[in-house]
């Protein structure tokens, strides 16, 4: 045993194992950063004044039309100077995501024809499942 070193030791295997547990650490990390952030990325769009009340509930879609009081459409937070230009706009979200529903967010005040006229382009889109957003009081 002469000239051998104290800390060797020939008959144990080199440790050759990966350990995951930093790996998964940083997975759950990572997955609830993007949970948190999905919600703020999907309903960017338009501030308005929705309506208060306690039928609804969440829902989530790619597409969000909104009707602001003086009866503007917006689609995902964009303007459009014609029906044509949103339509399309409407129609291009739609095919990427692979979704056709959407919703529509009018605010409180506005009138209802700007709230039909809005059904009417995502109809013209090919979209026929809507829900209409409001806030619970």
């Amino acid at each position: 045993m002469a000239g051998t070193s104290l800390y060797q030791d020939d008959d144990t295997p080199p440790i050759t194992d990966i350990n995951v547990t930093p790996f998964v650490d940083v997975a759950l990390v990572l997955m609830l950063v993007f949970m948190l952030t999905a919600k703020l990325i999907i309903t960017r769009g338009v501030e308005v004044e929705k309506p208060r009340e306690q039928s609804g509930g969440a829902v989530t879609a790619p597409l969000r039309v909104t009707v602001t009081q003086e009866g503007k459409i917006y689609v995902n937070g964009d303007t459009f100077a014609d029906d044509a230009g949103a339509v399309a706009k409407i129609a291009d979200v739609a095919q990427k995501s692979g979704v056709s529903k959407a919703i529509i967010a009018g605010d409180r005040r506005t009138a209802y024809g700007g709230v039909m006229h809005a059904i009417e382009l995502l109809h013209e889109a090919n979209i026929t499942a809507i829900a209409l957003e409001n806030e619970r009081p």
